[in-house]
């Protein structure tokens, strides 16, 4: 990319800032010219490079210092990758008295990257060997990582193997810092089981591996093997200790696990599992499964090794607490390798006990010493301290000795019951994600059409000190009688107290098939009592067949011609449990996204495919869609052929370009189950679209989006946010800014004192007086965490939180300072 026409005025700029002497000056318009001129450093005349040539080389090794430790910090930042590469160019200019000292410095600048592929780097090392020094750690490091990949320079490997007395890791990451100098502070016996660990080089643990791991913890103690080796792993995941710098090319590399370490630290996760079971292991193999499958961008989960790992030691560990985690993440997890290993240690676990996979999952949630529902209670001396799990979260309160609350823990606490404390913390933590988990794996019991005996469902729901504060924000049929919890009991709609008998049958409620008074009237009671369910349950939208879909027959129409952000889509399938491949600019074929329905013995599939055609304006530098155009929803057997597509379209064929096979007649599909699938859709097209996105006023990439972003940004409003609407016609006269706010057709209308706005109700766009005026109002990504206070009766509708948001914003326009809404309010 060619430099910027203001490169030449840049240049001596740098120049009048090298002549003062002020470094940080210096550097600041260094990067300004690395961002510019896209590292042209030896473009123009005089050129950075004529300007730095003629420093005396006391002053060059200065500068270079300064370079790589602003491009170190920088990272992934723009221009980071072209200081790293002025530095690459400045120390080769260095004039040092001793030639050893020049080498190293040019293999530590070396060493600053991932890996490196460059043969030549060999001779310039040897070059270091033969004068007897050492080769820099951060040189060897990268020499290491790059001999674990699948391109590597033969010269690679035969310079390390002279290479005496490498380390067991490569520093860098905080876990490997740590052992490596726990390591010389413990002596010998500690050296060997780490030396072992870095023989852990199968998938699985192995016998003649588990024998010698016994010995050597036997050799340095069960009990400290225990303190020393959680210690360590609870570093595993934390940000790099000494970052290297990112090429523009390279995907986030830093957020990688080091491949040297990873296969020692499977090592040592196979030791901790020799350990005696607690509940610490358990809590610290689950976070490190959770840490493994974090996405880098351009990568992907950050260590699936590592995650499977955890897992098959968790699966190993005989205690409640690895079971509970297990249980855990078989909710959460999306990433296929780690959730196949997490279900096969479930089933595995179940044929044991002789129950079925749901009552394992159901059995394996722990009570976290949660006494009664929603409540834990622990003494620290004469200081109380209680726990709560309920719509808002999780949260303790402290109460001092004479029983008034205080705002944290005292210091007497934190003194005397450091131990005791970090397990309370550790707990609420631990409750949180769980919670989590339950309220998802809950939410997919409509379709897995799970059934208890009422003294069953009571036991492990209804009473069960954390699943009890979901069970009982929740509907349930007992029988064919519809009730939730109210006033320590059972009752109906109306108030009336139902005691079930033993016999009994309960399932979740669901609005389908139910009479249209009975869901209103739910919907009231919840809202009326502040009810807020863990999901949409009494407001959930139902879909039911129409005209037009049953014209069609076997597929439907609602959701095409959509666009889609593909990563987007792609994490949310994942999370509702649909199979789905990410697509990229390539000659080959992807089979639509599909939701397996076991219970039904069907199979959905949603039809999408690739759009644009430019590398790089419409893919990902790695060559993945940036966006997909949707098509049909289809219904087929379970054993029926799937169908496939071209990556850039053509349509869904089967075999080679065969006719699409005849779908199920969505009459003949169960209402619950259509009404389900269709409801992840119109979530995939609510969320994922680009016409959500209010930057896009222009249509995106040459404008090739603008009419499809205007007719979804104020169009129809889908089923979602039709309910949506119901919901606001109810809350907006109970709203601070009732006199200012109507519901009127797909709009939320709010009257400020500058303009009239008109919020949609599906994008949560917005228009303004007069003319119909687009205001573009970027929201804070974290507007899912609240609703500013308004009482909301479900969670997850990240769309309502950031209408209502809007709306307190707008009402009180003229309070408005953000620059970027003033501007636009006064044109």
């Amino acid at each position: 990319m060619a430099p910027t026409a203001q490169h030449p005025q840049q240049v001596a700029e740098l120049k009048r800032r090298l002549t003062s002497g002020d470094s940080v000056a210096v550097m600041e318009q260094l990067v300004v010219l690395a961002e510019a001129s896209h590292g042209a450093w030896g473009f123009g005349g005089p050129s950075v490079k004529d300007v730095l040539h003629p420093l005396p080389g006391p002053r060059k090794q200065e500068l270079l210092g300064q370079l790589l430790d602003q491009a170190r910090t920088a990272r992934g930042a723009a221009g980071a990758d072209h200081l790293f590469e002025l530095a690459e160019w400045l120390v080769r200019r260095l004039s040092l008295p001793d030639p050893g000292d020049a080498i190293a410095l040019v293999l530590e600048v070396e060493g600053q990257r991932w890996m490196c592929h460059d043969p030549s780097l060999v001779s310039t090392a040897w070059g270091l060997l033969d004068l007897g020094r050492e080769l820099p750690a951060d040189f060897l490091a990268m020499m290491r990582r790059t001999v674990t990949g699948s391109y590597r320079p033969k010269e690679f490997p035969a310079l390390l193997a002279k290479v005496p007395a490498q380390p067991l890791l490569n520093l860098g990451e905080a876990w490997s810092d740590r052992v490596l100098a726990d390591v010389a502070e413990l002596g010998q016996p500690w050296y060997d089981l780490v030396a072992h660990a870095a023989t852990a080089t199968s998938t699985k643990i192995t016998k003649a591996f588990e024998a010698r791991g016994r010995a050597l913890l036997d050799a340095v103690g069960m009990d400290k093997a225990a303190v020393v080796l959680t210690g360590w792993l609870s570093l595993v995941g934390r940000p790099r200790t000494r970052p290297v710098v990112r090429r523009h090319y390279d995907s986030d590399v830093n957020e990688l696990f080091d491949p040297v370490n990873a296969t020692v630290l499977r090592g040592l996760i196979w030791l901790a599992g020799l350990l005696p079971p607690q509940p610490d292991l358990a809590r610290l193999l689950g976070a490190i499964v959770d840490t493994s499958l974090r996405k880098a961008a351009g990568v992907g989960p950050r260590s699936p090794k590592i995650a499977n790992t955890a897992v098959h030691t968790l699966a190993r560990v005989d205690s409640d607490d690895a079971l509970a985690q297990i249980a855990r993440l078989a909710a959460r997890v999306t990433f296929k390798g780690t959730l196949k290993e997490l279900n096969t240690a479930l089933d595995t676990r179940a044929a044991a006990l002789g129950l079925s996979r749901a009552e394992v999952e159901e059995l394996a949630v722990p009570t976290y010493g949660l006494t009664e529902v929603g409540l834990r209670v622990d003494h620290f001396g004469d200081v109380r301290a209680e726990t709560t799990v309920g719509a808002d979260g999780v949260r303790t309160t402290w109460f001092a000795a004479n029983g008034h609350p205080v705002k944290a823990a005292p210091a007497a606490v934190r003194r005397d019951h450091a131990d005791e404390l970090r397990e309370l913390k550790a707990a609420g933590k631990d409750i949180d994600k769980m919670v989590t988990a339950q309220s998802e794996r809950l939410d997919r019991q409509f379709l897995a059409q799970r059934t208890w005996t009422y003294p069953a469902w009571r036991a492990r729901y209804l009473d069960h000190p954390l699943l009890g504060t979901l069970a009982r924000r929740l509907i349930w049929l007992v029988g064919e009688q519809a009730v939730a919890w109210s006033d320590g009991g059972l009752t109906t709609v109306d108030g009336t107290a139902v005691t079930p008998g033993d016999g009994a049958e309960v399932r979740l409620w669901h609005p389908i098939g139910r009479p249209v008074e009975e869901v209103l009237a739910w919907r009231e009671r919840l809202e009326r009592d502040l009810v807020v369910q863990p999901f949409k349950q009494a407001h959930r939208e139902v879909y039911l067949l129409t005209a037009a879909e049953e014209n069609t027959r076997t597929y439907s129409n609602r959701y095409a011609a959509h666009v889609l952000r593909q990563h987007q889509f792609h994490a949310l399938a994942a999370i509702r449990g649909w199979r789905n491949r990410l697509r990229l600019m390539v000659d080959d074929e992807y089979p639509p996204a599909t939701r397996e329905l076991p219970e039904w013995g069907l199979r959905a599939e949603f039809w999408v495919e690739g759009l644009g055609q430019e590398y790089g304006d419409d893919t990902t530098e790695s060559g993945a869609y940036l966006r997909l155009a949707t098509d049909q929803v289809r219904f087929y057997a379970a054993d029926a052929p799937e169908h496939s597509a071209h990556a850039g379209g053509g349509g869904y064929h089967l075999g080679w370009r065969g006719r699409p096979g005849d779908g199920i007649p969505l009459e003949q599909v169960p209402p619950l189950v259509f009404s389900e699938v269709m409801r992840d859709v119109d979530l995939f097209v609510g969320v994922a679209s680009v016409g959500n996105d209010p930057t896009w006023q222009d249509g995106g990439p040459d404008g090739r989006f603008a009419d499809y972003w205007a007719s979804y940004s104020f169009g129809e409003l889908t089923a979602t946010a039709q309910t949506r609407r119901d919901l606001l016609r109810r809350l907006v006269p109970r709203l601070a800014i009732a006199d200012r706010a109507t519901v009127e057709d797909r709009f939320l209308v709010v009257r400020g004192d500058l303009r009239t706005y008109r919020i949609h109700l599906g994008s949560g766009n917005i228009l303004m007086s007069p003319n119909d005026q687009y205001l573009c109002i970027v929201p804070n990504q974290r507007a899912d965490s609240g609703s500013g206070g308004v009482f909301l009766p479900f969670e997850g509708d990240r769309v309502l939180a950031v209408i209502l948001s809007k709306a307190m914003l707008l009402a009180r326009d003229t309070a408005i300072t953000d620059p970027t809404i003033t501007h636009q309010l006064r044109r």
